[in-house]
């Protein structure tokens, strides 16, 4: 009998041992130089066809021939990225899951929803900086208005007496909203959207007074002239729009809403896997095919690593915490 028993202790011994082993194992293969051994997973918390799917591809054909290994992108859209995020903030921090995040997941969701599921800040590594995206300011090609200065009269005329679309709380055009009644001490209606497209179909048909959208989303209507610009809310001029003012020249100093697109892994991944990432990332970035395809996106192409990022992302969650404060927004 005790023999048998001892049988069954060694059994059991030699299967901790195993599983310890094989535990040892998979932890090495992310920290050492055999990583990765297998398809990354980069997770996009919108829906196909958007900027962030677009650019997510891009960098994904190329990461793949870097890494020699398959990087396969993944969409998870829903309730403004928060579906997608909160998947890759729970994710095994191994560096085989990464996420296209932007200014919505990672800088101002906290302050639109209470209970969101992730820290952006503590629960993810800043990898890289991709770039920035500049919305600009239309309005229909027949509105009376023909510069930023009339629209703050008639808005310090009228209060609430003019609309702008947007597709939702902490998207871009809801922020360049609600930046530019901040600086102007204004206020207008919005007009919440399922997409950017229906908006601006309404608004050159004269149901919106204006739209903040991006560049890349408004130019088919600028270019038919259904649609005029009167400002673009980067802080420096567009180099297609060469004559448009920003709204900061245009009498809104202080005014600067760029939304952004970035990459990040979940905390805990090995520093060594982070500062691989973050270094083949920013060399894609900077390969001039590749910033010829980000700018056709309407992305202006950054590359910053990750320390710089993260210091980046902080100062936005500082800048759009008081915008939504002084706008009395509170999370629901």
């Amino acid at each position: 009998m005790r023999s048998k028993n001892n049988k069954n202790f060694l059994f059991k011994l030699l299967s901790v041992v195993s599983i310890c082993l094989f535990l040892n194992a998979a932890h090495a293969q992310g920290s050492d130089g055999n990583w990765p051994s297998r398809p990354i997973k980069y997770v996009v918390p919108f829906g196909t066809g958007g900027v962030s799917d677009n650019v997510a591809r891009l960098l994904a054909q190329h990461l793949s021939t870097k890494l020699k290994q398959s990087v396969i992108v993944e969409n998870k859209p829903g309730v403004s990225g928060i579906v997608g995020t909160q998947l890759v903030a729970k994710s095994m921090p191994d560096g085989y899951t990464i996420m296209g995040g932007t200014i919505t997941t990672h800088a101002v969701n906290p302050f639109f929803a209470k209970n969101l599921g992730y820290n952006p800040v503590t629960d993810f590594v800043p990898l890289t900086m991709v770039g920035t995206v500049s919305n600009v300011l239309v309005v229909p090609a027949n509105s009376k208005f023909d510069n930023v200065q009339a629209l703050i009269q008639e808005l310090k005329r009228n209060p609430d007496g003019l609309t702008y679309g947007s597709s939702g709380a902490g998207t871009s055009q809801h922020l360049s909203g609600q930046l530019f009644q901040s600086l102007t001490n204004t206020k207008m209606r919005q007009i919440i959207y399922k997409g950017g497209s229906q908006a601006m179909i309404d608004l050159a048909g004269g149901q919106l007074d204006m739209v903040f959208e991006t560049y890349a989303a408004a130019r088919p209507m600028i270019e038919t002239k259904k649609v005029k610009v009167l400002g673009v809310t980067s802080s420096k001029r567009l180099p297609e729009l060469p004559g448009v003012p920003t709204i900061a020249q245009a009498g809104v100093p202080g005014f600067e809403m760029q939304s952004w697109q970035g990459v990040f892994a979940p905390v805990g991944v090995p520093v060594q896997i982070v500062e691989k990432l973050s270094k083949d990332l920013s060399e894609i970035i900077n390969l001039p095919e590749v910033q010829e395809k980000l700018r056709a996106m309407g992305v202006e192409p950054d590359g910053r690593g990750s320390a710089k990022f993260a210091e980046f992302q902080r100062s936005e969650i500082s800048k759009w915490e008081k915008v939504v404060s002084d706008a009395g927004i509170t999370a629901e």
